[in-house]
């Protein structure tokens, strides 16, 4: 094989290559990409399927004169290999490595930080109003996959644009997947556009004739129009984007380079917004992701040979908990309905799909709608469970508050991925729902300790009558996870906490924990014990409404209280408890929270991360003792070498 990445140290190093070289450097690129991301993880499919649409887009435009917008940013490895980051990707997604995803501190090539999807048009339209009014020069291009495409804020941005006729081209990389299959509409209609070959030359051939109609005064000129619009429809591709004021041009071979530079050329001559649609495949070049896309779309390690993970799971993760307990469920609930955002595979939700189709509803990358059509399900007399990691419910918080609160509709949301999630990074961090849903009336909060806890709070949640929250974290659940029969699982008190080591008169420390923190919580609580010192531990359960009365007993009985939580400080639980005692006119002597302060949690191991923020148990142990003014002890209690 040649060797032309090694030469390629930056956009102007590969302006050199020409033809054939071109696609030798695709081939490279392709091993390169699997050699590296079977070591670090990483997002492979989707980049795997876009490495000849970047080399074309990188040798035409002049980056960073020329701006390139990518949707998501799961897909611009090649990118980065590009524009000088090649030697970066032994650190990839690792602490203080390069990112996964576009990061504007990290290279002026990527122009907009994304790691969310539909955000590219809009960002374009604004960089095209800031190059008009300050009268600057270059192209601006975004590329935007067919499943960001499902997503509303995408509709709004092509609505604007052909508003205003902003001079702005939009390639939309069509694979018919996001991290799933594509649902709706618009997948259907792409799927019709890109499986009927022989229309691009009828569409060619009609655009020829409808230009040569002559014109001869109004009322002629009236009636011209009418036949252009009905050949339009009759026969033209992508009349959808051309109504939006697009001009539609494709679909092209994504995978061949000249091709697509061509097109890029004939973007360049029309003046206003253009739509080029470029079919591509998800997991090119490489088998196993070929045949299962969805499984290739996010990896950790993994052997090239036959694409088995090096990671050994012997746990069932919580997602896996929360879907066959809901599958349980609804075997003796008909009502129980599940609803999810393009992520069927991720939130567990295609367990319960696989048992009950008729009562499941993937609505694309569509979170805002998700939340709505729930709360729709629940004034029709169903039980929706609606499944969404954290960091995307963040797009639905006005229809949180607006349709299931404020009209206190019985639904549960499912919040998937909260806390800290690793190596994805800022964008993926799950650590402001506490603050964001805490404020919100009529919600119940609950947040997840194991995988038996999740089971009773799942039960809970679908049998309260009213908007509930279940919170629960990314990865293998803790404790065994023993699949209870429905009768087995319990409804929960609402807003009553669980004493793990009983509070008693006069405790040295009491720690109050949720969630995920609970465990490491323990341990460092039996650690003090067992060496003198009398800790109470709670698990708060609960984040709204919170147990007051176990809170106030503890807050009255401790010297010492350390809150800790998997989230932001500001707003969250320790917030909470701190305005409880405020409104009790309690002042205990001391308190403490753990939890991620005024910053956003950058990328690495969920482990490793944890331990930086001292979420785990041997960091709640350091601030335990420094708290009882023993912090020297803590590599008596617990050496270094433990961790």
């Amino acid at each position: 094989m040649s060797d032309y990445l090694a030469k390629i140290n930056g956009v102007d190093d590969l302006k050199k290559l020409k033809g054939s070289q071109l696609k030798e450097l695709a081939a490279e690129i392709r091993e390169f990409l699997l050699e590296n991301i079977s070591k670090t993880g990483g997002h492979l499919a989707s980049n795997l399927g876009t490495v000849e649409l970047t080399i074309a887009l990188h040798h035409y435009l002049n980056s960073p004169t020329d701006k390139i917008i990518w949707d998501v940013g799961h897909q611009a490895y090649t990118h980065k290999i590009l524009t000088g980051r090649r030697d970066c990707f032994a650190n990839l997604r690792q602490k203080d490595g390069m990112s996964g995803y576009p990061k504007c501190a990290e290279s002026p090539h990527d122009i907009i930080g994304a790691g969310h999807s539909s955000t590219s048009i809009s960002a374009a339209v604004g960089l095209a109003m800031a190059r008009e009014n300050l009268d600057e020069m270059g192209d601006i291009y975004a590329v935007i996959g067919d499943g960001a495409l499902t997503g509303g804020m995408a509709f709004e941005a092509l609505n604007h644009a052909g508003h205003i006729g902003a001079d702005i081209n939009v390639i939309l990389n069509d694979n018919e997947m996001s991290i799933s299959n594509n649902v709706g509409a618009i997948s259907n209609y792409l799927a019709n556009l890109r499986n009927d070959p022989t229309l691009k030359r009828v569409k060619e051939d009609i655009e020829f004739l409808i230009n040569k109609i002559p014109r001869f005064g109004k009322t002629v000129s009236n009636t011209v129009d009418r036949v252009k619009s009905a050949l339009k429809y009759s026969f033209i591709q992508g009349v959808l984007f051309e109504e939006f004021g697009f001009n539609y041009l494709g679909p092209a071979d994504g995978h061949d380079i000249i091709e697509l530079m061509k097109y890029f050329k004939q973007a360049e001559a029309i003046e206003g917004p253009v739509l080029l649609h470029v079919i591509t495949k998800k997991g090119k070049g490489y088998p196993p992701a070929e045949n299962n896309p969805d499984k290739f779309h996010g990896v950790g390690a993994f052997n090239i040979e036959d694409g088995s993970s090096k990671t050994v799971k012997t746990k069932a993760s919580y997602s896996k908990v929360f879907g066959e307990t809901l599958t349980r469920m609804a075997e003796s609930d008909k009502k129980i309905a599940g609803v999810t955002a393009a992520m069927p595979s991720g939130t567990g939700m295609e367990i319960f799909a696989s048992s009950y189709p008729e009562r499941y509803y993937d609505v694309g990358i569509a979170e805002q709608h998700a939340v709505t059509m729930s709360t729709g399900l629940a004034r029709g007399g169903m039980k929706p469970v609606c499944a969404i990691y954290s960091t995307f419910l963040q797009r639905a918080y006005d229809q949180v508050i607006h349709d299931a609160a404020i009209q206190n509709l019985d639904l549960t949301i499912a919040v998937d991925r909260a806390g800290i999630v690793g190596n994805d990074g800022e964008t993926h961090q799950g650590l402001f729902d506490y603050s964001f849903l805490r404020p919100v009336p009529n919600l119940v909060m609950m947040a997840v300790r194991d995988a038996e806890q999740l089971q009773h709070m799942l039960y809970t949640a679908v049998n309260y009558e009213g908007p509930a929250v279940l919170r629960y974290p990314r990865g293998s659940a803790a404790g065994d996870y023993k699949p209870l029969k429905v009768e087995e699982l319990n409804n929960l008190e609402i807003g009553k906490a669980e004493e793990l080591i009983k509070i008693e008169a006069e405790m040295d420390l009491t720690i109050l924990a949720v969630g995920s923190t609970v465990y490491p919580a323990q341990k460092a609580a039996e650690i003090l014990n067992n060496n003198g010192y009398k800790t109470a531990l709670v698990d708060a359960r609960f984040i709204k409404p919170l147990d007051e009365e176990m809170i106030t007993r503890a807050l009255k009985n401790s010297e010492n209280i350390i809150t800790v939580e998997e989230q932001v400080l500001a707003g969250g639980f320790s917030s909470a408890v701190l305005e409880l005692a405020a409104d009790r006119g309690i002042s205990p002597k001391n308190i403490r929270r753990i939890g991620v302060g005024d910053e956003f949690v950058s990328q690495g191991g969920m482990d490793e991360m944890k331990k930086e923020y001292q979420l785990d148990a041997r960091g709640i142990l350091k601030n335990a003792l420094s708290l009882l003014a023993q912090a020297e002890e803590v590599n008596k209690l617990w050496p270094e070498k433990k961790d």
